[in-house]
């Protein structure tokens, strides 16, 4: 099939590994995000897309999506839009009520590079896309998801896994991260000593032996998932539940993305 187009018209779209509602979510799409369609499955009933933001390729229930042209879409990846920071808030999207989640992009921008066959009105509190802000920003982003529970796969505050919390901190703050651990890590600068408020750490869990993500918050203190979007004390290499006082995490990576 010929690339086709399209954009998130709804607040979440689950992006699936195969071409079945039983498959695992390998990420999600929030509105205002935008995709080419590079497949369609025999029965019709699943597009593959391949998200524009960060190359993600999955498969999204074709009731779900919304055609745009590709005119359309190379404008938006021209356009500064807006990006959203209340934790949920409500858009007007052909007259309708809509609920959209925090890092949901909606098509308001200081300079108007096409006419929008759209109808959109928003007044809650966004940013604008591309503008890059610094680590105290970043902290309250990071705290808006404190208690969303783990989901893979997951980029809202409803639910969302290690990698969506970097990457969705990040995109709202400014800066454009890659959805894998290994991606990452390519593009920032390993940390030895000083930690510094936004770093990333690439933590091992004590007991499962599995891979974590977390973001620096304080001098001695970590926001990640495990089971929910926590914050644990940070303690020379350790990581230490602020309940139990018991070790659960090792870290093994520090990386900084900002003020490298």
């Amino acid at each position: 099939m010929d690339i086709q187009y399209g954009v998130g018209r709804l607040s979440i779209i689950s992006v699936r590994k195969e071409p079945s509602s039983l498959s695992q979510q390998v990420t999600q799409l929030l509105f205002g995000d935008h995709y080419e369609v590079i497949d369609e499955s025999k029965d019709r009933h699943w597009l593959q897309i391949r998200i524009y933001f960060d190359g993600t390729i999955g498969w999204i229930d074709a009731k779900q999506h919304h055609a745009i042209t590709r005119e359309y879409f190379d404008q938006i990846n021209t356009a500064d839009f807006k990006i959203t920071t209340d934790v949920c808030s409500t858009i007007l999207y052909k007259k309708t009520p809509l609920s959209i989640v925090i890092g949901s992009v909606v098509p308001i921008s200081q300079s108007e590079l096409f006419k929008m066959e759209e109808q959109f009105a928003f007044n809650g509190e966004a940013k604008a896309l591309g503008q890059k802000r610094e680590v105290e920003f970043l902290k309250t982003i990071a705290t808006k998801y404190l208690n969303s529970p783990e989901q893979v796969g997951g980029k809202s505050p409803f639910g969302i896994d290690g990698v969506g919390l970097i990457q969705m901190v990040y995109k709202i703050s400014g800066y454009h991260l890659p959805h894998s651990p290994e991606l990452m890590l390519g593009q920032a600068t390993k940390v030895e000593s000083k930690f510094k408020i936004g770093d990333i750490a690439f933590l091992r869990s004590i007991k499962e032996g599995t891979q974590h993500l977390g973001i620096l918050i304080d001098e001695n203190k970590i926001i990640f998932a495990h089971g929910r979007i926590r914050i644990d004390h940070l303690i020379e290499e350790s990581i230490v539940d602020m309940e139990t006082k018991l070790p659960t995490h090792q870290i093994e990576i520090i990386a900084r993305i900002i003020g490298e």
